[in-house]
């Protein structure tokens, strides 16, 4: 198992390099330092002394891949590829293009996201996987026919629709919760009520759907029908066995996704005006801050693969067939 973690971890750098080497040849090849320059400083007619002085000031100004003004390692060291993109295996974020420290915002937004996202995901696992267990042990009724029906109806309504809806009704009409906003401490929650109900809402159709399909694939098992003829009731085959079988997917579809809790929901918290890392990286695309775009992306990558990794290692958990080699 150890080994095959070590693997794994070396399998990162390749993958993470090709993201990388994608992301630079996107940001600096295609849209060049003066393309970026000319973009920042927004005015229609930009002078070349403008351009140069503002991609000096970022480290904008050094050759992409390679120096030849330098010596040695130096012929590396200084390129934009290497401090901008190189350094951020190191978790090095620098600096973005208005001056501040990219690796203090996140770890200063990263918080507000957590808030959201952690009590959506465990509320809406908790009530995505009742709501399932009810239609499997109502599959025979009409009960069941209409319930995939509403989750059908409810996973074609756009996400945006939840949001701005429930704006308008919980926080306009019935005035219960704050429309946006954010604070600190206990007095946040307030504003976190809304965006998790609405995160938790938008996410029963899919979920629902997803975790009736694998207890219905459970139930018709063999161990199930044994479970039967032993004279168990309905609700203990599918709560001591088919719940219990059921969570080998289940816990490796939410290990897979728990990294990427710290990136936060671009529409949430834009349009609740959450200070997280979904409206930081919105906020630097309208900015056109470069620097943190590319820094949010490398750290969404980084997090997914290690997801990944924690999924093949939940497989051992939960399975004990299951071995890594």
């Amino acid at each position: 198992m150890i080994n095959y973690v070590i693997r794994r971890l070396l399998y990162m750098f390749p993958l993470l390099l090709g993201v990388n080497l994608i992301t630079f040849v996107l940001f600096f090849v295609v849209n060049s330092p003066d393309d970026m320059a000319r973009m920042h400083l927004g005015q229609k007619y930009v002078t070349e002394e403008a351009v140069s002085k503002w991609k000096v000031e970022r480290g904008y100004d050094l050759p992409l891949f390679w120096n030849d003004s330098q010596e040695g390692v130096g012929k590396a060291e200084k390129t934009i590829f290497f401090e901008k993109s190189v350094s951020l295996f190191m978790l090095k974020f620098g600096r973005s293009d208005n001056g501040r420290d990219i690796a203090a915002d996140i770890g200063q937004r990263m918080w507000p996201s957590l808030a959201i996202a952690l009590p959506s995901l465990i509320i809406g696992l908790l009530a995505n996987i009742s709501f399932a267990l009810l239609m499997v042990f109502f599959r025979t009724s009409r009960l069941a026919f209409w319930g995939v029906t509403l989750c059908v109806a409810l996973m074609s309504i756009s996400g945006l629709f939840y949001i701005i809806g429930g704006q308008f009704l919980v926080g306009k009409l019935l005035m219960l919760v704050p429309i946006s906003g954010y604070d600190t401490g206990f007095a946040a929650i307030k504003f976190l009520i809304l965006p998790v109900l609405i995160g938790v809402v938008s996410g029963i159709g899919s979920g629902t759907r997803w975790y009736r399909t694998l207890f219905l694939e459970e139930i018709e098992k063999d161990y199930v029908r044994t479970a039967r003829a032993k004279g168990l009731s309905e609700t203990a085959v599918l709560f001591r066995h088919v719940l219990q079988n059921a969570m080998i997917p289940i816990l490796t579809g939410v290990v897979v996704i728990l990294p990427l809790l710290f990136m936060g929901s671009l529409l949430t918290e834009s349009f609740f005006s959450i200070p997280g890392l979904g409206s930081y990286t919105i906020d630097a695309i309208n900015m056109q801050d470069f620097a943190i775009v590319r820094s949010m992306v490398f750290l969404g990558s980084l997090l997914y693969i290690f997801g990944l990794l924690l999924t093949d290692i939940s497989y051992t958990l939960v399975d004990p067939r299951v071995r890594l080699s």
